[in-house]
Parts: C-alpha cells; structure tokens; sequence
C-alpha cells in the first residue's frame, strides 16, 4: 500500500508541476495573441510565425493539461448520478472507467500516433507556409507526452479508487487537493 500512495502522489507531483507551467503559457498565449491582433488590426502587419505560435501554445495548453484536469476533478464528466453517490460507488465508477475506458485510450492515442510522430521527426517536419514555425514535428511529439502524462493520471486515479475500495475508506475524493 505504501508504494501505492507513493506512486500517487509522484504522478500528482509531476501533474501539478506541469499544471504550474502551462498557466503561465495561458498568459503568454493571451499576450501574443493581444500582439497578434495589434499588428494587425492597427499596423496591417502579420507576422505568421507569431499567428502560428498561438496554436502551438493552444495545442501545448489542453495537451499537457490534460492529466493536472483529471487531477484536480475538472473534467468533464456526466455528474447526475456520480454526484450523489456514496464514496464507494464513486471509487468503483472511478476505478472501472479509469481501467475500462481512459487508460486503453491513451494506449490507443499512443500506439496510433506513434508512426505518425515518427514520421515527422523523419522529415523534421516543419510549416508548410513561408514564414511559419519549422517545429511541427516538437508539436506532434506532444501527442505521444498527452498519451503518456494522462495515462499516468489515470493510474493514479485507479489506485486512489482501488486504495479506497480496499481500505473500506468511508469518505472518498478522487481529486489530488491541495
């Protein structure tokens, strides 16, 4: 059990620390974007590699994101009766979708985006429009780090509810708080 716990909280850690990181990109994002619309609007300059870092960013935000979303329970989820159920119905719902449904997604999300990183990496792929970012193979790499960063989540969510489950715990908070 001990490894268990430490093993959570390692993975809602590292989470965290992501979590940190990505907010300040929001707020480089926002800034850009702001500069973006700027230049445009009141110059009639465009600067492409500027329009196109915003979709890198955008991309980076929701992907890294993702395992600190699942973290901190604010994902989405169909609530109606989660809600209210007891804790250890809601351990069990937590446990089965992490098994069942989230962590074959990530495998999937991996095994099929694999070949396709790989390619890009093989071309060291980069915009197809003049001027654009030449980083679009760092890009796709992060669909290989979405798939590895939630699927750790999703463990830990599994062993939080498992822990749970085991113990007869009586109150039970999927959420990593604090």
């Amino acid at each position: 059990m001990r490894v268990a716990e430490r093993l959570i909280s390692s993975i809602d850690r590292l989470d965290r620390s992501i979590g940190e990181i990505v907010k300040w990109l929001v707020v480089a994002m926002v800034l850009v974007e702001f500069a973006n619309v700027v230049l445009r609007y009141v110059f009639a300059i465009g600067i492409l590699a500027a329009q196109q870092s915003v979709v890198y960013m955008h991309a980076l935000v929701f992907m890294l994101a993702a395992g600190y979303a699942l973290m901190a329970d604010a994902h989405v989820r169909i609530d109606i009766l989660y809600r209210e159920a007891p804790p250890r119905r809601r351990a069990l719902v937590d446990l089965a979708g992490a098994l069942l449904l989230l962590l074959p997604f990530c495998a999937a999300v991996f095994w099929l985006a694999l070949p396709y990183v790989g390619h890009a990496w093989a071309a060291l792929e980069g915009s197809t429009e003049t001027g654009g970012l030449p980083f679009v193979y760092l890009l796709k790499s992060v669909i290989l780090l979405f798939a590895i960063l939630l699927a750790l989540q999703g463990l830990a969510l599994a062993l939080r509810a498992g822990l749970a489950l085991g113990t007869g715990a009586g109150r039970y908070d999927a959420a990593a708080r604090g």
